[in-house]
């Protein structure tokens, strides 16, 4: 694993520290935020937040990897708040990319104490991940996504690597590409009913 990846494991680790750490100040909770869920994004599966959980548990943080399928907003949503509901306690919610989307319409939870965003969508009310992409700014490279087939969208497999995962092995890159699961375009046209990051306290860890 390269350096770059565990700088993000861990980032995200202290930021989930600082998290915790400052909801307790705000709300002079006696017990500490202790239970993480962790929502992935597009194109991908739960397993590639196996470093994060690791760096997490060590920590000594209960954690949870929802697995999502990516065919539906609503569905997704609902499999998040099914994990929240089983957590013991207070829970800071995480999400990267369309998990980001994920966690802002989950998030409104009252279990949820916190929310982080790892390079993750952060829509508005009314806003998607569609609303989000349809007009990127100047320079931005657009991303490979192939058209869709019976409504789902698959990522180019030859620009997987550098696209999406530049900083693992070019056999681990290789294999995330053909492994892929297919994204729902429903789940991209799914609009946010209440944004949780504008009532709850929020981070947004931005990765280059």
């Amino acid at each position: 694993m390269k350096g770059q990846t565990l700088a993000r494991i861990f980032s995200v680790a202290m930021l989930l520290f600082a998290s915790q750490e400052g909801l307790m100040s705000q709300t002079n909770q006696k017990q500490k935020v202790r239970n993480v869920v962790l929502v992935h994004g597009g194109f991908v599966d739960g397993s590639g937040w196996g470093g994060v959980y690791n760096a997490l548990k060590k920590s000594g943080y209960a954690v949870t990897v929802v697995q999502e399928a990516t065919a539906s907003f609503a569905d997704d949503v609902a499999t998040t708040k099914r994990a929240i509901a089983e957590q013991n306690g207070p829970v800071i919610l995480v999400g990267h990319s369309y998990g980001g989307a994920v966690i802002t319409e989950a998030g409104n939870d009252p279990k949820v104490a916190g929310l982080v965003y790892v390079a993750a969508f952060a829509p508005d009310k009314g806003e998607s991940v569609s609303t989000l992409i349809k007009n990127p700014p100047p320079g931005v490279p657009v991303l490979p996504i192939m058209p869709p087939v019976d409504g789902y969208l698959l990522f180019d497999k030859a620009k997987f690597p550098a696209f999406f995962a530049g900083d693992v092995s070019p056999e681990k890159a290789a294999f995330m590409a053909d492994s892929q699961v297919p994204w729902g375009v429903n789940a991209l046209n799914g609009t946010i009913s209440e944004p949780a990051w504008k009532a709850k306290p929020s981070w947004y860890l931005l990765t280059t």
